[in-house]
């Protein structure tokens, strides 16, 4: 319930500050007092998008905060949802910034638009002339044939069985989509992956190719050059190890007479060993050239080969051709099983069907069942707000499609006097009518669901006299489970409320504005006999006032 609502710097309002009761709260003021700016500020904290006009005094930011006490309401996984920092007393603020950007808080942490509506639709529900429009709009019939059903637990059963038939239909679609292409691309995938396995692909067999192909063109070349490292290195004439062998013993006499002649003595020794090396390993290569000169025709074409498809299939390497051939694999596989793929996916989606029917069934018989209940309930509160010839005609029909809440038709029909036909309701009723049967509607659901608090804003617009006395009686009888507010102009409805506020416009030093009184119980006998008579109050009045009170 709201406890409390503050705001400031908003529209004509300077700076209002009220809390609020259980029960019934009653809401009167002339018109054009402000009743509407009250309804907008509140709007803003249930999520509606901001207006920088709403600002009072342009250079100031406008703030707008509501207490609610969320208790009994069973929101904290709604909470953890959003993400929101739940509290059982939840503070929601809303600011607008002269620079016309909004903020919003929950429990002073921020949160989106979005967000905040979803809350704030199970916090308040303001209903107005607007919204009774509601009740011509599927959506909304449904949710109270299903309140009066119990088909909660049924719905989010359904719900989830659509996502997931829609989640396996989706991909046996995309299975027939795949199956049409592969046969189309089959033929050629088949020959592409045949021609890479024909090729027996090895990572790094090109380059080595390549190589050995260098290796066998210049093979006279490379055996000239190793000749000659061999003569230069051990001729016994000229030979680089034998000259240095001999540099070697010469520096091993001189190293007896001093130590650096020992240091160049060990380099010499090093290089000698270095060069022997370099020899040895001359001889092994010289060993390993022995190669078939033959073998040179067979590698280019195996490199021409190679090549010719890292260009077809515009890679570089063959571990990309690899892992093409990879690919290819699996897509002629994919291709060869997709006859059983898309029978195993078809039996998912026929199980899912199946599993859909049955809950769309449980749906369907729990409604059939809530039908009649809500039509003679309804037509009952409308023989007390005067419709005594009221009925409703409400046809469910079980049609082949699924929707969002299952799979009926909804004929929602009406007829306010005897002998006429029935219409649908938009036809059928006039808008007093209309707020009559939502006021019915609203009373019905009280019974069965847990609904938010609830803002009435003159919806006893044109009616009077017994009527509206009922119509306060159920309000009346509405604030026993829930938290209710209503905003009237009829004296009848108004000696109902439990706690009565008085909006008024005032100038203050020559500024116009809004403000919100409490009334004790002498200002209510005044306001109301002002209701009943006008700014002139009678005797008749004030005694009518405290009888209506009484």
């Amino acid at each position: 319930m709201l406890t409390s609502l503050s705001i400031k710097n908003y529209a004509l309002i300077d700076s209002l500050q009220v809390n609020f009761n259980q029960g019934l709260t009653i809401i009167t003021g002339e018109t054009g007092a402000g009743k509407s700016i009250l309804l907008g500020g509140l709007s803003l904290i249930l999520g509606k998008r901001a207006d920088l006009s709403a600002l009072k005094k342009g250079d100031e930011k406008c703030i707008i905060e509501a207490v609610f006490d969320v208790t009994n309401y069973q929101l904290e996984s709604l909470f953890q949802q959003l993400d929101f920092d739940y509290e059982s007393q939840t503070i929601i603020r809303r600011e607008i910034l002269p620079s016309g950007k909004s903020r919003a808080f929950v429990n002073d942490s921020p949160v989106n638009l979005s967000g905040l509506q979803t809350l704030g639709n199970h916090l308040i529900d303001i209903h107005s002339q607007h919204e009774t429009m509601q009740l011509v709009d599927d959506d909304f019939q449904f949710r109270v044939i299903d309140a009066l059903a119990k088909n909660e637990n049924c719905l989010e059963r359904y719900k989830r069985a659509l996502v997931q038939h829609k989640s396996l239909q989706k991909a046996y679609d995309a299975l027939l989509n795949f199956q049409s292409e592969a046969l189309k691309e089959q033929d050629y995938n088949t020959f592409l992956l045949n021609e890479l396995q024909d090729a027996h692909l090895k990572t790094g067999e090109l380059e080595e190719l390549e190589e050995q192909y260098e290796t066998l063109n210049n093979l006279e070349e490379i055996k000239q050059t190793f000749e000659s490292a061999d003569y230069l290195l051990n001729d016994e004439q000229i030979g680089a190890i034998g000259n240095l062998t001999q540099l070697k013993n010469n520096l091993q006499r001189l190293s007896k007479y001093a130590s650096k002649y020992d240091d160049l003595f060990n380099r010499v020794n090093s290089s000698i060993i270095e060069l022997n090396d370099i020899f040895d390993e001359i001889n092994t290569l010289q060993d390993h050239l022995d190669l078939d000169t033959s073998q040179i025709e067979g590698i280019g074409n195996r490199i021409d080969l190679l090549s010719n498809l890292l260009k077809k299939h515009h890679v570089e390497t063959i571990t990309d051709l690899i892992e093409i051939r990879n690919g290819l694999s699996k897509k002629v596989l994919a291709a060869e099983n997709i006859d059983a793929d898309m029978a195993n996916k078809e039996q998912e989606v026929q199980s899912s069907l199946e599993v859909l029917n049955t809950i769309s069934q449980e749906i369907h018989d729990n409604r059939k069942l809530a039908i009649p209940r809500l039509s003679e309930e309804l037509e009952k509160i409308l023989n007390q707000l005067g419709m005594p010839n009221a009925q409703f005609n409400i046809q469910l029909i079980l049609s082949d499609n699924f929707h969002s809440n299952g799979k009926d038709n909804l004929q929602f029909q009406f007829k306010a006097n005897k002998g006429g036909n029935f219409n649908d309701l938009k036809k059928a009723a006039s808008g007093g009518e209309l707020s009559r049967i939502m006021l019915a509607i609203k009373l019905i659901l009280s019974n069965y669901v847990q609904l938010p608090s609830i803002v009435f804003d003159e919806i006893d617009s044109g009616v009077s006299g017994e009527i509206s006395n009922k119509m306060g009686d159920i309000m009346l009888q509405m604030s026993n489970t829930m938290q209710v507010f209503t905003i009237t102009h009829l004296p009848q409805i108004a000696a109902k409320g439990h706690t009565h506020f008085k909006v008024y416009k005032e100038d203050v030093d020559q500024i116009t504005q809004t403000s919100l009184n409490k009334l004790d119980f002498d200002a209510r006998i005044v306001e109301i006999a002002q209701m009943l008579g006008g700014e002139k109050i009678s005797n008749s009045a004030i005694a009518h006032a405290k009888q209506l009170l009484n």
